[in-house]
């Protein structure tokens, strides 16, 4: 069989990083659902959903885990199989109403978690006070895997719902990064009792970012060449040039050589939203400002009005309005600087390509969700949803992909974004700078570096507030990329 491999990768030595399960990473936020399957009522009775009988060991070569005699369910990971048993309680039997039940996670120290919204039912008596590798817990609004530490895991009360078979759990381990959990009923296992997970994809078809700790001008340009990308053609490199005066924009000086490496023309759009960049001229000069004229040409993409891409596969929109002069160019490198954003959540690659080359009337049409061309009103998912299609509009016109290339560096990790000329100071760390061809895989390894990061309860809050990881989501059902990768860090 083939087996789907993530790369294990020295990136989490790099940070004091805590599990999710510990308090002083879960911000007091407004539950926001990462699932993708909503919460519906039960057709099934208890029957046809063969609930939990006394000792219900198949003959699977697998061992039984202790204390269960509940039912057995497949947690595919990522199109991984991990057979696991759900205890015999009620919170376990509340799970069992569920099924099939999809949520992403993001493994940090010791566990893989995820936020959940819906609230399982159940005996507090049947509550743990420890809790075991491999054990699946629903509790704070999360769903968590505890992968290792167990030792160190402090004392408090945790509903476990179930746990994984002892012989997938070198494999569950072995996740890195997001995964996308889909639980549901499997009445007999699939494999022949090797103890080896079932696989369903080739780790070729999984894409790569690549990672630096080093956030210098040196590694920007050596992460780019990871890329092994040859341009042809003329190459235009879409950065924010920063609202004034006091924004976290991407300095000259870092991206200075790699824009020279490409012979790039550093390219922006007019805002929707006034201020200092909303007219060309002005723009121009902030553009001057920022010290960008000084080390490569530069254009509004928008000067001269708006082109249309058309989008395909969409469920918002249909066209998605860019700068005129976007087609002037054969190949985009896109430098993006990661960092809150307080209407998106989060502003990475996907937010670069939709609404950074939308044009100012294209901006409001995104927002709207293609009602409108000017202004910001709109429902908050359908945004999201709408900036996932319009940045597919953009990759499917360059190639279908080929034609664009992308690079997040995460420094200055404000909760806002460089739109606002008076950003929060960050009060995390510096993480690095990550580059991939896939859009949807470099922010997510963004997104999960974050998570995983101690000191980003804030950010974690502001990308949560604004259903942020819907963006991630809808742009990966649409095909514009994938929420699984392989993590390569360049510093090893």
């Amino acid at each position: 069989m083939k087996r789907f491999v993530r790369a294990v990768t020295a990136i989490f030595l790099i940070f004091s990083l805590v599990a999710c399960s510990a308090d002083s990473n879960r911000p007091d936020t407004e539950d926001v659902s990462l699932t993708e399957n909503s919460l519906q009522d039960s057709e099934h009775s208890e029957t046809e959903k063969n609930l939990p009988t006394e000792g219900n060991t198949q003959d699977t070569g697998y061992t039984e885990p202790e204390n269960s005699g509940g039912t057995d369910i497949i947690l595919n990971m990522n199109d991984t199989n991990i057979h696991a048993r759900l205890y015999d309680n009620a919170a376990a039997d509340a799970f069992l109403n569920l099924l099939p039940y999809t949520v992403t996670v993001s493994r940090a120290a010791d566990d893989l978690c995820g936020s959940v919204s819906e609230q399982l039912e159940h005996d507090p008596a049947e509550d743990q006070d420890t809790w075991a590798i491999g054990e699946i817990g629903w509790f704070d609004g999360w769903f968590t895997i505890l992968c290792d530490n167990e030792e160190g895991m402090p004392k408090r009360t945790r509903t476990i719902i179930g746990k994984v078979y002892e012989e997938d759990i070198s494999v569950m381990q072995s996740f890195t990064g997001s995964v996308k959990i889909t639980a549901s009923l499997e009445e007999t296992f699939s494999d022949t009792g090797t103890g080896e997970a079932d696989t369903l994809i080739d780790e070729a078809d999984t894409p790569i970012v690549y990672f630096t700790s080093d956030i210098s001008a040196e590694s920007l340009t050596a992460i780019y060449e990871k890329l092994n990308w040859t341009p042809e053609g003329k190459v235009a490199v879409k950065l924010s040039t920063g609202e004034p005066p006091a924004s976290n924009y991407l300095r000259p000086e870092l991206i200075a050589d790699v824009v020279s490496a490409v012979d790039g023309t550093i390219v922006e759009c007019n805002t929707a939203y006034g201020r200092s960049r909303a007219e060309t001229s002005m723009h121009y000069q902030v553009a001057k400002d920022h010290g960008f004229t000084d080390i490569a040409d530069f254009q509004i993409l928008d000067e001269d009005g708006s082109m249309t891409l058309t989008v395909d596969g969409g469920t918002v929109l249909t066209e998605n309005y860019v700068g005129a002069a976007f087609a002037d160019y054969d190949c985009y490198l896109v430098l993006s600087h990661f960092k809150g954003h307080a209407m998106a959540g989060y502003g990475g690659a996907i937010k670069n390509i939709s609404i950074g080359l939308g044009s100012s009337e294209g901006k409001s049409w995104i927002h709207s969700g293609g009602t409108k061309k000017k202004g910001f009103s709109g429902k908050q998912d359908i945004f999201l949803e709408a900036m996932a299609e319009a940045g597919k509009s953009v990759s499917d016109y360059l190639g279908n992909g080929e034609k664009i290339v992308y690079i997040n560096v995460m420094n200055r990790l404000s909760v806002d974004c460089d739109c606002n000329g008076h950003p929060a100071e960050p009060d995390m760390h510096d993480i690095g700078i990550l580059a991939s061809a896939d859009p949807v895989a470099l922010d997510q390894a963004c997104i999960d570096l974050v998570y995983a990061a101690e000191d980003s309860g804030k950010l974690i809050k502001r990308i949560e507030s604004k259903n942020g990881l819907h963006t991630l989501e809808h742009a990966e059902e649409i095909g514009l990329g994938s929420r699984t990768y392989e993590l390569v860090n360049i510093d090893d």
